[in-house]
């Protein structure tokens, strides 16, 4: 016997799937070939849209870890972190498609992105507001517990709080990987001169690689006996 396929959920949309996942909205949020003065306009929008999903998880994931922290649930703040860094290596690996623009290409259709930049990104702006909101949470976390940063090389690796504290490092290093990408994808499809070039748009991007959300747990690492042994050799 068929089942009944009629969808019983409100909305638009002539399934079930169509109505929940909103696609006549989603798929129309792309300017339609009439508005496009370049074809690879669609494959720039679906990009940077895609990316402002993903960074709309990341940024959940990271309100979720935040109030975890502050709950004394590391293990679970740990976990959440995790998704978010993997968000974050989503939005780095599908910049691959942008290697299929020229830098014609672009130079055609930038007239259509107007003045927009991607520091405008509201997904970008969460994920920085969360980040540093995440550090103070991890500093009252330690300071609860009477531990200072440079502690933290002693716990035992299966500590939560060393735990937690190494995923904040990856979630620091997915977050520069993906300015990296991104620098690299400006130089190659923007035509911008390389770092260092006055006035180059490359300039800014390039300073932004080495920022660190939590540069005390990095500072931390340098001072590890391991570190220092591989200095004197």
């Amino acid at each position: 016997m068929k089942r009944d396929q009629s969808p019983v959920l409100p909305g638009d949309g002539a399934t079930d799937y169509a109505r929940y996942m909103r696609t006549e909205a989603l798929l129309g949020l792309q300017r339609s070939p009439a508005e496009m003065i370049h074809r690879d306009e669609l494959l720039f929008q679906v990009v940077h849209q895609s990316t402002e999903l993903w960074l709309k998880l990341a940024a959940a994931e990271l309100v979720e870890s935040v109030a975890r922290v502050d709950a004394g649930e590391l293990v679970a703040a740990e976990a959440l972190l995790g998704r978010a860094i993997l968000g974050v290596r989503l939005v780095t690996d599908q910049m691959e498609m942008l290697r299929y623009l020229s830098p014609a290409d672009f130079q055609a259709m930038q007239p259509a992105l107007g003045n927009g930049s991607g520091a405008e990104s509201p997904g970008w702006r969460q994920v920085q507001t969360l980040s540093r909101r995440l550090g103070r949470a991890f500093h009252d976390h330690l300071d609860a517990r009477g531990l200072a940063p440079s502690s933290l090389p002693d716990l035992d690796p299966t500590d939560p709080t060393h735990r937690l504290a190494e995923a904040m490092v990856e979630w620091d290093e997915r977050v520069s990987s993906w300015r990296v990408r991104h620098y690299q994808v400006a130089l190659r499809i923007g035509g911008h001169p390389p770092a260092g070039t006055p006035g180059s748009p490359a300039n800014m991007l390039a300073k932004l690689v080495g920022h660190r959300f939590f540069p005390e747990l990095w500072q931390v690492r340098l001072h590890t006996p391991d570190a220092e042994s591989a200095a004197l050799h």
